[in-house]
């Protein structure tokens, strides 16, 4: 085999394994571009106070069926309310990714859950599974089909919660009409124009 033909073909072998991570791009923290049957919608940053103190990067999975499924619908419109509804409510299965890059306490991430998910049913049993968070724990909130929310806690899984309504407002944190972070909402769907079938 000549030399440039080579070249290409070892190029062309390790291009997969470049794109099999991608990094959030202020905190460095990576994120596998596939996980099971799902693939990385996007990454943001979860900063607090004017200083923009980082606390976690956050990394959005989404079955791959529901992008060739039901959010086809969306394709060239991922910019719109609609399509962040559907991330929120539809009943196909997602996941949120919290890689924290500081220390955190027990009250400081309990306190910033319950103010965003005041008012709902399931709050104290879902608060109730935080404790002290290190740097570089990791948690990962699923939702599995019918709006059962399960959630793995540094490696721990926790009881599952089987209410929609709960689910959808723990996604919709991130997702939603009034996010944690209106950076972070976009940046959770950024490869969804390459993504969705």
């Amino acid at each position: 085999m000549n030399r440039p033909a080579a070249l290409l073909l070892s190029l062309a072998l390790a291009t997969p394994a470049l794109a099999q991570e991608i990094a959030e791009p202020k905190s460095g923290v990576k994120f596998a571009a596939k996980s099971g049957d799902t693939s990385l919608l996007g990454v943001g940053l979860r900063t607090k106070t004017m200083l923009k103190v980082k606390v976690y990067a956050v990394g959005f999975y989404v079955a791959d069926s529901a992008l060739a499924g039901p959010l086809a619908a969306h394709k060239g419109k991922t910019d719109q309310a609609p399509f962040y509804k559907d991330l929120v409510w539809g009943d196909f299965g997602k996941q949120i990714v919290m890689k924290f890059t500081r220390d955190v306490s027990a009250d400081q991430i309990q306190g910033a859950f319950r103010d965003t998910l005041k008012g709902t049913s399931k709050l104290d049993q879902f608060l109730a599974y935080f404790g002290d968070t290190k740097e570089g724990q990791e948690y990962v909130i699923t939702w599995k089909p019918g709006g059962v929310l399960a959630t793995k806690m540094a490696g721990v899984d926790k009881p599952e919660i089987a209410d929609k309504n709960f689910a959808a407002a723990v996604f919709g944190i991130w997702l939603g009409e009034k996010p944690i972070q209106n950076d972070i909402k976009k940046a959770l769907a950024s490869r969804a124009g390459e993504l969705i079938k």
